[in-house]
């Protein structure tokens, strides 16, 4: 599976996840963590094709993004998402607790998981002066 098509795939599931009331059919709120703002920059526009291959219309897509505890508040207070992405199970289940999703989320996937990876971002020195690109390299001597 490409990193696309996982992406897209992600967006689905993460459907599943739609919070209080629906929006309109045509445009979609995704609240989710900051760190995942490049990643549906770049997947929105396959998920807006596909949408219009299978519903035959237009669907605008509004992101929220900002730490996954902070977003889960958000929603958790009123934010009306019409779906969340969280990189973290526990604010999840802080938006279970709170009535906004169903307490069994996590049965609904494989060993009890949310259905994603988290997307994970390395800060190094100006210049990359260690050629920090993956763990592997966090794991050098």
């Amino acid at each position: 599976m490409t990193n696309k098509n996982f992406a897209l795939s992600l967006i689905l599931a993460a459907a599943a996840f739609a919070t209080g009331p629906a929006a309109s059919a045509a445009e979609l709120l995704n609240v989710s963590y900051d760190v995942a703002r490049e990643l549906y920059k770049d997947i929105n526009p396959a998920f807006q094709a596909a949408y219009k291959k299978s519903a035959g219309e237009d669907v605008t897509i509004k992101m929220s993004h900002g730490g996954s505890s902070k977003q889960a508040r958000a929603v958790a207070d009123g934010l009306e998402a019409s779906v969340v992405t969280m990189n973290q199970a526990n604010d999840i289940d802080m938006l279970a607790d709170r009535g906004v999703v169903a307490k069994d989320w996590a049965k609904k996937f494989p060993d009890n998981a949310a259905p994603s990876y988290s997307t994970m971002v390395y800060l190094v020195r100006k210049g990359n002066p260690k050629g920090i690109k993956d763990w592997a390299d966090l794991a050098k001597p």
